[in-house]
């Protein structure tokens, strides 16, 4: 899918995702200190507005120019750019990046997960939370491509040789309207 396709999927309803964050990212999240943040693939900025209510100063990145257009609209506080995950130029010294839902082929994701680690300051966090590879025959919803679909250890496997501190890394239960969603939970620190 390329951004012309997802303009046309952000434009075709109000909201594509819920207007709220994800449970994950406000649950993970909600106890840090507010300072740096990147929401890339950011959508239509469901976390970057959440981030930003908690007094986070947040940069934003999608490539869909409908779906900034769309979080520009609801909360003017965050820098929203229209740029790809993986040609983007990235704020530095970030204490924290969020990569939702970024679905891609093994490669593609392992060069936005190392430029979004490579972003962060020391003690800074990399929260991923992804459609886990067992959802497509374990759980409900989401890609049905398992070329796009990944665990947390594919995430840990993109930062091998780094030096990091992993919080959790994990398979986590996320219960929607068909039943239950099998997501890939990952959250390091830079050391």
């Amino acid at each position: 899918m390329d951004a012309a396709a997802w303009d046309e999927r952000y434009a075709a309803t109000a909201l594509v995702w819920s207007a709220g964050p994800n449970q994950f990212v406000e649950s993970e999240l909600a106890s840090l200190p507010p300072g740096r943040a990147l929401d890339l693939a950011c959508g239509e900025g469901r976390n970057a507005r959440w981030l930003a209510e908690r007094g986070w100063q947040v940069t934003a990145i999608d490539w869909s120019q409908v779906a900034v257009d769309k979080g520009r609209q609801v909360n003017n506080a965050v820098d929203w750019r229209v740029g790809d995950a993986l040609t983007a130029p990235l704020p530095a010294e970030l204490d924290l990046v969020v990569l939702a839902y970024f679905q891609v082929a093994a490669d593609t994701r392992r060069t936005a997960i190392r430029r979004s680690f490579d972003a962060l300051s020391p003690g800074g966090t990399l929260f991923v939370i992804a459609h886990d590879s067992t959802n497509l025959t374990e759980g409900t919803g989401g890609p049905q491509d398992a070329a796009v679909l990944y665990t947390a250890a594919d995430v840990l496997d993109d930062l091998a040789e780094v030096d990091l501190e992993v919080v959790r890394a994990e398979r986590v239960a996320r219960v929607v309207d068909a039943g239950t969603a099998w997501d890939a939970l990952v959250r390091v620190v830079r050391r």
